[in-house]
């Protein structure tokens, strides 16, 4: 039975509580049941981790080559997590990136990512729907 990898990175342990003006008020136990919703009908399990730490998170992703795909959220490591980003390149499996909040709709800083480059798709702007929608792309690509 295939796994998604689910992983969230630096500060998204407090969804649902930080900053919910920006990030609503769904917890991250929240958005890990609604993805192992929407995988469940095609018997996938989710295998969900948060990490603050990019070596965590890079292990995490190595342990993990044979899962389905993954969905990642990689917090603001999208803008200088250049080992993750090394470590998604050599992924052999579809990546969606997700962006709770737009991120080119904020500060300057957030508009470039270099994980961007190396996945299959990105989905920002649409809150904690993005991860749902991220895992039926996934769904869609393993079919």
């Amino acid at each position: 039975m295939p796994d998604v990898l689910l992983l969230n990175g630096p500060n998204l342990r407090l969804l649902g509580t930080r900053q919910p003006e920006i990030y609503g008020t769904t917890t991250l136990a929240d958005v890990e049941a609604g993805v192992a919703a929407a995988v469940a009908d095609a018997g996938w399990k989710v295998a969900a981790f948060q990490s603050d730490s990019e070596a965590e998170l890079i292990r995490i992703i190595e342990e993990h080559y044979d899962s389905a795909g993954m969905i990642i959220n990689p917090g603001a490591l999208m803008m200088a997590g250049w080992p993750l980003r090394d470590a998604l390149a050599s992924y052999p499996r579809p990546i969606v990136e997700v962006h709770i909040s737009n991120v080119w709709a904020r500060e300057p800083f957030r508009h470039e990512s270099v994980i961007s480059a190396v996945v299959d798709g990105v989905i920002a702007g649409l809150g904690t729907d993005g991860y749902r929608l991220a895992a039926l792309a996934l769904l869609e690509r393993s079919a």
